[in-house]
């Protein structure tokens, strides 16, 4: 099991005590962002900052907990397996 961070940003181990059942609304929303096509990368920057508040290095800081995240796989498998697809790809490039 991965470590993830927390709503406030703090190392927590998934399925740990009062460890949520679901998702919550953050990490839902994150999700769906990563659902849509977007017209060029400021575009979705600049929708991260405005919709979630977050900048984009924590916005990819908590997708990529995300996608080690077995509540995520349940709540959108499809999106989830294919980012760890894109992940696995980057990765193999290094």
């Amino acid at each position: 099991m991965t470590s993830e961070l927390g709503e406030s940003g703090e190392l927590r181990e998934p399925g740990g005590p009062g460890e949520p059942a679901e998702l919550g609304e953050r990490e839902r929303a994150v999700l769906a962002m990563e659902r849509r096509s977007w017209p060029g990368p400021g575009a979705k920057e600049r929708a991260v900052r405005e919709r979630l508040g977050l900048s984009a290095t924590r916005y990819y800081q908590v997708l990529n907990a995300l996608l080690d995240d077995p509540r995520a796989l349940a709540h959108d498998p499809v999106t989830v397996n294919r980012l760890r697809r894109v992940r696995a790809e980057r990765e193999r490039r290094r």
